[in-house]
């Protein structure tokens, strides 16, 4: 199934080895229109092959030619049209925004929005319908909002930012330049915080702030907490998946990365380059180092020093666990020892019970 494609004039193979910077094998091919994963694409487009799981699905492909890693090649020893790089997935970008540019932004204001007139708003910011921004907020220049974003008071958004449709700003959120809010998130949400009082929960008020770094992405339906009394950070480069929550006080740190279904509970700080895998979770108060890895479903208990990568429930660093968890393979042969050894413990007690007697 042909993927759409929105501009860029077919390329040879040749034309892509140098925009990507590999290098062409195999026969020619001329005119190849797209890049597309290995089952759906078409006769004239390039297929992505990056990892050898899909040799196999690579061999029946009806793709022109192939975007091939290095380390792939080898294994895959096919005489097919190529273009082989160090870094598939690098090339695959590349290729990507030549073959599927951003559509044009229309700096327009949609008659429908509403915009309290003491918000500031920059050059060439496009404001899609039913949006609303609330009282002192600042919009950066080229910033998009789409469609029934709901951007809080005192808001601040830096230039270049694009916000899709159905995102809520709270009041007093600040979102760095460059910044990705994909639809449904919600950041500078009240944390979940209470205090039992009279035998009832008593919510504590959440006066901080949420602030996000340049060059952030933050996936749909992702929540952002407030501060408390303080300040939410999500650092510079960071990239949040979807359904991910980042809770009151948290520190992201710069360039780290939060898989889908994450949690990080209140005022836990994470270093630099951190590794958040898919449903692990990281209790609160704790220090999570620099580039540490969490695998995924992993529980994170305590504090974590720099470089290191844990796993399992409760999280524990990766060689520990692995030991534990291949033992436990082996727990039905020692059980089975086990009995066998008691067997004949009990074998020896009764002869020797019966010589006694």
């Amino acid at each position: 199934m042909r993927s759409p494609t929105r501009g860029g004039s077919p390329l040879s193979l040749g034309e892509i080895a140098e925009m990507v910077g590999g290098r062409a094998e195999g026969p020619p091919v001329t005119s190849i229109v797209g890049v597309s994963a290995l089952a759906d694409a078409a006769p004239d487009e390039m297929g992505l092959l990056a990892s050898r799981r899909y040799l196999d699905e690579a061999r029946e492909s009806e793709a022109a030619a192939f975007l091939v890693s290095e380390e792939v090649e080898s294994a895959w020893g096919a005489g097919a049209p190529r273009v082989v790089v160090g870094d598939a997935h690098g090339a695959l970008r590349i290729l990507l925004e030549y073959f599927h540019p951003e559509k044009p932004r229309q700096a327009k204001r949609h008659p429908t929005a509403v915009i309290h007139p003491s918000a500031v708003l920059g050059h060439d910011v496009a404001v899609g319908p039913y949006a609303v921004i609330g009282a002192n907020t600042t919009v950066g220049d080229t910033v998009s909002i789409g469609a029934h974003v709901v951007v809080g008071e005192d808001v601040r958004i830096g230039a270049d930012t694009v916000i899709f449709p159905h995102v809520v700003l709270y009041d007093g959120t600040v979102l760095g330049e460059r910044v990705i809010v994909h639809s449904g998130a919600r950041i500078g949400v009240d944390g979940y915080g209470y205090v039992l009082q009279d035998g009832r929960h008593r919510k504590i008020r959440h006066v901080g702030m949420c602030e996000v770094g340049d060059d952030v992405e933050i996936g749909a339906n992702t929540c952002i907490d407030r501060g408390s009394i303080g300040r939410t950070v999500v650092g510079e480069g960071a990239k949040l998946d979807n359904l991910v929550q980042v809770a009151h006080n948290v520190h992201v740190g710069a360039h780290s990365l939060l898989v889908a279904q994450s949690g990080i509970a209140g005022s836990t700080r994470m270093g630099v380059g951190v590794v958040l895998a898919g449903q692990s979770g990281v209790a609160g108060h704790l220090r999570i180092g620099n580039r540490v890895t969490i695998a995924s479903k992993s529980a994170v208990y305590q504090s974590v020093p720099d470089g290191d990568t844990v796993m399992g429930i409760p999280a524990r660093p990766r060689a520990q666990f692995l030991r534990a968890h291949a033992g436990l393979f082996r727990l039905d042969g020692l059980i089975r020892t086990v009995r066998e050894l008691t067997k004949r413990v009990d074998r020896l007690e009764d002869d020797t019970e019966g010589s006694a007697n």
